[in-house]
């Protein structure tokens, strides 16, 4: 008699049911249930209501200026994460473990903290921030303070990510491309990016969402003036203070919008261009 292979789930112990829907109640009432919560605020007077939120023209600059900051931060972490990763991997030097550590600060101090600090090195208060706002190149409650910012908080996304990938690439198809009389920057071309492509792309879209949703420095550094460097976050915490709910609500469904987007996106990214060089 042939004997019917039973799926392990539906031979699952007690605890073991139990457990699994523990975590589906923890994570429904931990993330579940607030989002459906914004979602119903934010379209409680109808979609009609959003499309008249985020007409309005301080809306419409705040949208701007968060997105095209947090793709100019992404486009250089990018690059200086890259960078940050292969110094860290393919050299040994006298602070390298300081540095490594230095890299992760960014996940311990909080992001008020980050923005105060900035303020402290380049506010007009100081020598250097009053000599470049005398010079016409003001960082503190400008835009280039915002990119700053986030490129502070941002630093660890990109290196932790290709970092692993760097230590497992094997350095013999490098050294037989060398030998072959390919010059470093072929070799870094043709052997090394195709490799890493998969985990800048993540790191790299990882922090742009993160820069998106960022609140603590950039309502620090930036100054918060409508239509110059009032950011989405920013504008969404005034419009709570100032009791309109349902606007802070239907602008923030953007932001939820888009954040859910990026992740299949990055997945989508991560898997094609790993595929196609493996």
């Amino acid at each position: 008699m042939s004997t019917v292979a039973r799926s392990p789930l539906a031979e699952a112990s007690l605890p073991a049911r139990l457990t699994r829907w523990t975590v589906v109640l923890y994570l429904g009432l931990l993330l579940i249930l607030p989002l459906a919560a914004l979602v119903a605020h934010g379209l409680e007077d109808g979609v009609a209501a959003i499309g008249r939120v985020l007409a309005s023209p301080v809306v419409i600059d705040a949208l701007q200026l968060t997105f095209w900051t947090a793709a100019l931060m992404a486009l250089v972490n990018a690059v200086a994460g890259t960078a940050t990763a292969w110094v860290l991997v393919r050299y040994r030097f006298p602070g390298r473990g300081a540095l490594s550590a230095l890299v992760d600060l960014p996940f311990a101090i909080p992001t008020l903290v980050t923005g105060v600090m900035l303020v402290i090195l380049y506010g007009p208060q100081s020598a250097v921030g009053g000599w470049l706002a005398e010079n016409g190149m003001p960082i503190a409650f400008a835009p280039p303070g915002i990119v700053l910012a986030l490129l502070f908080i941002n630093v660890p996304f990109v290196v932790r990510a290709v970092e692993p990938v760097l230590m497992e690439l094997d350095l013999a198809e490098e050294e037989a491309a060398r030998t072959l009389g390919a010059t470093d920057w072929t070799i870094f071309r043709r052997i090394v990016l195709p490799a890493l492509l998969p985990s800048i792309l993540s790191g790299t879209l990882q922090s742009f969402a993160r820069a998106l949703g960022e609140f603590g420095s950039i309502v620090i550094i930036s100054g918060n003036i409508p239509h110059q460097t009032l950011t989405l976050p920013v504008h969404v915490f005034g419009e709570i203070e100032s009791g309109s709910s349902a606007s802070a609500a239907a602008v923030s469904l953007v932001l939820v919008l888009f954040a859910l987007l990026l992740e299949p996106v990055r997945r989508l990214l991560e898997h094609r261009f790993g595929a196609r060089h493996v």
